[in-house]
């Protein structure tokens, strides 16, 4: 090897990010990465007891693991805290929070989320960039520092 590259980790300390409101009560998010080339982010979700996610299909796969919470998928299968799901591309899903606590998960998203009316036509999207964009004015508008990483 004629030529060497350092690689450096790039932590974020989520405990510093202020859970972030989204536009559904019940909702909140904490960036921790966005993706440079646009292609997915990865960040923690917060649910209150009683919220619902609605029907939604992704346009890439998703890995999410619960941290703490009880979710029940449209399935009827309830996943707490350890419990992995996987999503790929396409998945077409809703689900639910259930108990008194609220649901944390830590998710990673590649592509967009297609939110899906009755007749499965789409309603909005929620794409990496939207979701970036959204913490950049929510930063500069409050003064919150920028502490999620962009790789």
């Amino acid at each position: 090897m004629t030529s060497s590259t350092v690689l450096a980790s790039l932590p974020v300390d989520s405990e510093r990010i202020p859970w972030l409101p989204m536009q559904s009560p019940g909702l909140s998010f904490k960036p921790l990465r966005f993706f440079r080339d646009g292609s997915g982010w990865v960040y923690l979700f917060r649910l209150e007891p009683g919220t619902r996610i609605p029907r939604h299909r992704h346009t890439g796969e998703v890995h999410a693991f619960n941290l703490s919470g009880r979710r029940q998928l449209d399935t009827g299968e309830v996943v707490g805290p350890g419990g992995y799901v996987y999503e790929p591309r396409g998945n077409v899903d809703s689900w639910k929070v259930v108990g008194e606590e609220p649901v944390v998960i830590l998710i990673h998203v590649r592509g967009g989320i297609e939110y899906l009316g009755e007749d499965g036509q789409v309603l909005r999207t929620a794409m990496p960039a939207d979701r970036l964009e959204s913490y950049r004015r929510w930063c500069q508008e409050t003064g919150a520092e920028f502490l999620a990483t962009c790789e």
